[in-house]
């Protein structure tokens, strides 16, 4: 085949997830049955998936950066969130099982935290060798304006679809997610 010039349009940001361009020998993915309107739906498909990943890792990195706080800091912020909302009491132990780190490592996070003025550290009610952990009401404003506000646009935009459209939807981002579909929908923790 003949060498051509490269042309934006040809190479364009879109293009890049088009297996016609990345695939033309059809070496990874089977195209060839599909119409060109149903393979530009496809592209268009790919194309939406790659603009919500790149928003939500923007809008993590900004609130991240903002706060200045890495991955597991967030989470350890979230589960706290949580755990207030459902009136739970938090250990450093919970949080450790919670987010898959030792308690070495739970400890610094904490410690982080707490000098930062994120987190609030009291005396468990019923435990007097215990502490229980608690994320600050400036800081769970923060957070909720940020991550709490995409996480709102998220839902509502899965209450506009249908049972069926949500059941397309979840079928589809398991199978690119390689994750199996939960056996039960999450609930609230329990106490």
């Amino acid at each position: 085949m003949a060498e051509r010039t490269y042309s934006s349009r040809t190479l364009s940001h879109d293009a890049m997830l088009d297996p016609r361009v990345l695939d033309p020998g059809q070496e990874l993915v089977n195209h060839g049955d599909l119409s060109d309107d149903e393979l530009a739906q496809v592209v268009r498909l790919m194309v939406a998936l790659r603009a919500w990943r790149e928003a939500e890792q923007r809008i993590s990195l900004d609130s991240r950066s903002r706060m200045h706080l890495n991955e597991t800091d967030m989470k350890a912020l979230r589960f706290l969130i949580g755990a207030k909302a459902q009136h739970l009491q938090v250990t450093a132990g919970a949080l450790s099982d919670h987010l898959g780190i030792s308690t070495a490592a739970t400890t610094k996070l904490l410690d982080r935290l707490a000098a930062a003025g994120h987190i609030e550290r009291s005396p468990h009610p019923r435990d007097r060798r215990a502490l229980t952990i608690s994320i600050t009401d400036r800081t769970h404003e923060e957070v909720r304006d940020s991550v709490g506000r995409q996480h709102a646009r998220r839902y509502e935009a899965a209450v506009r679809l249908t049972a069926e459209e949500r059941e397309v939807v979840i079928r589809f981002l398991q199978d690119v997610s390689g994750e199996p579909a939960p056996t039960e929908p999450p609930g609230p923790a329990s106490a």
